[in-house]
């Protein structure tokens, strides 16, 4: 039986001579209290230390009787109450969430998770709320259908951001509209922090629901919209591998990450940076890929043959990011800016990191003929149709070998034929002559 009831302690005197009245939650054996905003000085109180001042002796009464019947309306659910959690029950129970202070406090697991991508992107949600509502505090009451309409109309909309830099030093920056592939990811990722709040602060075992509504129900984030291909061609790709850079510089970390990433079987950025020579054995790459790593029960684990053309790439870089990069938001950093110069330098309009390992996987698809399934254990995707059959199967890593190997015959073959073309065309140009 659970009971509470009123309590000041003489040993709680505070500095200016008053006590603060507590609730005493007594239940299974143990004592948890609840701080009220109640506070009383000596003459409002018995020798015994018990409340004589009616007003306030009225108010606690009234707390106490709301607490009882809170206790009482739990039923048999009593029975799965410690101390601390029906303590907890009874002092939050009606409290408002502020979402803002949820979000920073789920960021801030999500990195001692080590799941730095998934806090960065949930970061860019929390600062977006900030900016729509205007204040650093959000009830999470707010968050509502109607709420996320206009919060659509708001994202698509040209903005104007102040963020601080390391110096604590503002920095405003006007943002474009999302597009339809930005928005359906940035509502995608809102979504994830309410159901992340949902699981918090609900326990449906319990009958406790702290946040009773789902705006989600009404408000649909829908399938992601069709993107174009982000692909290169293996021309260009040629062209990115032989581009003079300066060495040192970002253009040539940019050329000869691609490059690693497309030997590699498109490896991302992030794992390029965790990386070390523990996990290399025997001529492979073994690692884990961080952005599924803790979704998996095979903890997206990969084993990549070392080719030829990487190892020059893989033995500069190997272990060398993490000392010249102080995490891998900063690599990704010098990233973008050396693309940028990487565009400039080849002519290639369009041209990301990421696009290796799309390019990789077309031209595995498209121009070795190779099939859908062998091509996505080469990415390390999980195969979501038959996750049955994959617990029959062990996974063969001579396949991505196969996959691996006629990729980069195919970008032989292609430079091969734009070695024959070149010469044909100074040949001509010199009968010319």
């Amino acid at each position: 039986m659970a009971t509470v009831s009123a309590k000041v302690y003489e040993h709680h005197k505070k500095a200016d001579g008053t006590y603060n009245v507590k609730i005493c939650v007594h239940h299974k054996s143990e004592r948890k209290f609840i701080d009220t905003n109640h506070f009383v000085v000596k003459k409002q109180l018995t020798k015994d230390f018990k409340i004589k001042d009616p007003f306030i002796a009225d108010k606690v009464e009234q707390q106490l009787r709301d607490y009882r019947k809170m206790i009482s309306d739990l039923d048999d659910r009593l029975d799965y109450f410690t101390a601390t959690s029906l303590r907890d029950y009874l002092r939050d129970k009606d409290e408002d969430i502020d979402f803002i202070k949820f979000c920073t406090q789920h960021i801030e697991r999500l990195k001692k998770e080590g799941r730095g991508g998934s806090a960065k992107n949930q970061s860019v949600i929390r600062n977006s709320l900030v900016d729509y509502f205007k204040r650093p505090s959000v009830s999470i009451k707010e968050i509502n259908s109607n709420m996320l309409m206009a919060y659509e109309r708001y994202l698509r909309t040209e903005r104007t951001m102040t963020r601080y830099n390391q110096d604590n030093k503002p920095v405003v920056t006007t943002e474009k509209g999302l597009s339809d592939s930005g928005l359906h990811n940035h509502m995608r990722d809102l979504r994830t922090l309410f159901n992340a709040a949902r699981e918090v602060y609900n326990n449906e075992d319990l009958g406790i629901y702290r946040i009773k509504h789902y705006p989600f129900k009404k408000y649909k984030v829908g399938s992601p919209p069709l993107t174009k291909k982000r692909n290169n061609t293996l021309e260009q790709v040629l062209t990115i591998r032989d581009c003079v850079t300066i060495p040192g510089s970002r253009a040539e970390l940019a050329k000869e990450l691609y490059m690693l990433s497309f030997y590699l079987c498109g490896i991302n950025a992030v794992d390029l940076y965790q990386i070390t020579e523990r996990d290399v054995r025997n001529g492979r790459l073994d690692y884990n890929r961080s952005k599924t790593q803790g979704k998996r029960k095979d903890n997206a684990f990969i084993s990549i043959k070392i080719v030829d053309e990487a190892k020059p790439l893989l033995e500069k870089y190997l272990g060398k990011l993490r000392e010249r990069y102080s995490s891998a938001n900063a690599l990704n950093w010098a990233l973008c800016k050396g693309m940028e110069q990487l565009r400039k330098l080849t002519g290639i309009p369009e041209l990301t990191l990421y696009w290796a390992r799309h390019t990789f996987a077309n031209t595995a698809r498209n121009d070795c003929r190779m099939s859908k399934d062998d091509v996505a254990l080469a990415l390390n995707h999980v195969d979501e149709g038959n996750r049955t059959t994959d617990i029959y199967i062990a996974k063969d890593w001579k396949i991505v070998d196969d996959v691996q190997r006629k990729v980069i015959s195919q970008l032989r073959k292609v430079e091969v034929k734009v070695m024959k073309k070149t010469q044909k065309e100074n040949e001509t140009e010199k009968i010319a002559a």
